[in-house]
């Protein structure tokens, strides 16, 4: 019997440039979707994962009003309860029509199924989805495997590695 994999170790690092061309790559499928003649009405990026998705996205698509909802679901590595810490504008929300929810990831859907109940009308975008979470987004760009742990660059420090063999 073989020991089942860390995290890191089926991991999918993310760059920099590789989480902005997927996010283009998602502002692009979500262009003129809108339900105000294609527009979207504002962003909510879901914290902390979701902002830099939704600022590239609100740029792209040229969407001004940008707010954030906070909802914590992962202690480290760890899944948890999925909890609202902050609510976006609620004047603004409503029920949630004209509106785009981005994150960056979703993994068990348990923070979109929050976010959907509070907003059964907006319309949830991921960057990359898992299959246990994907019935919970309407837009995604790229399904990794539910096993798959997704290094994402706000996350990761570049630091030397020694080579395989020798010193130098």
């Amino acid at each position: 019997m073989t020991d089942p994999l860390l995290p890191h170790e089926k991991g999918f690092h993310v760059s920099w440039d590789q989480i902005h061309r997927d996010s283009r790559a998602l502002a692009w499928r979500l262009d003129g979707k809108g339900p105000d003649d294609g527009a979207w009405r504002a962003i909510v990026a879901i914290t902390r994962g979701g902002m830099a998705p939704a600022m590239i996205i609100a740029r792209e698509l040229d969407v001004r009003t940008v707010d954030t909802i906070s909802v914590k679901s992962y202690d480290h590595q760890d899944r948890s309860e999925a909890t609202v810490l902050k609510a976006p504008d609620a004047d603004m929300m409503g029920d949630g029509t004209g509106i785009l929810i981005i994150d960056d990831l979703v993994d068990s859907g348990k923070t979109l199924e929050l976010c959907r109940k509070l907003y059964p009308n907006a319309h949830f975008a991921t960057v990359y989805a898992k299959p246990q979470g994907r019935p919970q987004v309407d837009t995604f760009v790229t399904e990794v495997s539910q096993d798959t742990w997704i290094f994402f660059p706000w996350d990761m420090a570049l630091q030397y590695v020694q080579p395989y063999r020798g010193k130098d």
